[in-house]
């Protein structure tokens, strides 16, 4: 298991080491909980990660992940 100690800054920030971040892919987003007495992050992956080259768009949309989301609803309707 890995561990380092990282300093909380007055701000409350605190680092992720780069090889704890490369290990796990953390890129953008990470969720932050509690479970007992420990502080616990979690890696979020994109939607848009997920569902790289499923659709064919002729233009990148500005939110790819709002594009995303909006695309797998409509499918999901189209097929009910």
């Amino acid at each position: 298991m890995d561990k380092v100690v990282v300093r909380v800054d007055r701000k409350g920030r605190l680092v992720i080491p780069k090889k704890l971040r490369e290990k796990l892919d953390v890129r953008d987003y990470v969720e932050v909980s509690v479970e007992g007495d420990k502080i616990v992050i979690k890696p979020i992956k994109s939607v848009a990660d997920e569902f790289f080259g499923v659709f064919k768009v002729e233009r990148w949309p500005k939110d790819l992940d709002e594009f995303l989301a909006k695309e797998v609803t409509e499918g999901w309707l189209r097929d009910m």
